[in-house]
């Protein structure tokens, strides 16, 4: 059984006992419960939403990293302009614990 799950403005395909690394969540540590988008056991397809309403993917809060650092650099002709500017994303590393038809 797998799951679609959304968050962060993205989507993951996650299976239980998976970790993975999200945008951060408000939760530090502890359980958090992720509403499926797409749910599949075996042959069966959950994606209608008043099915999906029921169902829930529950996940535990390992902890927290940060991303690869990107830097970028923008430069105006003729005026002698320049900045140079770094981000680092902050991730919550996070892992299935279960998964829940309803």
């Amino acid at each position: 059984m797998y799951a679609v799950i959304k968050t962060g403005g993205k989507q993951y395909r996650v299976t239980e006992g998976q970790q993975l690394q999200v945008e951060k969540l408000s939760v530090t540590e502890g359980e958090v419960s992720l509403t499926p988008v797409l749910l599949v056991d075996g042959d069966t397809v959950v994606s209608a939403p008043d099915a999906l309403s029921k169902a829930s993917v529950k996940a535990n809060v390992i902890g927290e990293a940060k991303g690869p650092k990107i830097t970028g650099f923008t430069y105006k002709n003729k005026t002698n302009s320049s900045k140079r500017w770094g981000h680092r994303q902050h991730y919550a590393t996070i892992e299935i614990t279960g998964i829940t038809k309803g």
